[in-house]
């Protein structure tokens, strides 16, 4: 207990919880939980009297939030990507059908080309 709560963790992570406890004391988590409720208590007791979260449980927070707010942002990109399907989905059918048109009336032997007028130049000296 008082190596996770001076900062200087040797099996743990140093987060000030029961599991992280029961990890640097090598014992179960139930041990703690269940038979020995007083070192859990005074444990929990001296967490309070500490105030302010150690520096380690600071950045896991922060990470914490900022991932939250990274997924956030990917599932509205997904929404969008997935609201943008069926339209891209008919542009393709569409595209898909104008092509094979085109490709019958090439196809077709009376097809009549009519061929683009001369280009005049814009101005006289051209």
């Amino acid at each position: 207990m008082d190596r996770i709560l001076a900062g200087n963790p040797e099996r743990s992570n140093g987060a000030l919880t029961i599991v992280a406890l029961a990890v640097e004391a090598d014992v179960p988590r139930n041990a703690l939980t269940q038979r020995h409720t007083d070192l859990r208590n005074e444990f929990y007791e001296r967490t309070r009297e500490r105030g302010a979260p150690p520096e380690v449980e600071t950045r896991l927070r922060a990470t914490i939030t900022k991932l939250k707010k990274t997924i956030t942002n990917k599932n509205v990109e997904l929404d969008q990507l997935r609201s943008d399907v069926p339209a891209l989905v008919r542009a393709v059918n569409q595209l898909t059908l104008e092509n094979q048109q085109l490709r019958e009336a090439l196809m077709k032997p009376d097809t009549t080309v009519v061929p683009f007028p001369t280009r005049r130049p814009l101005h006289p000296n051209d």
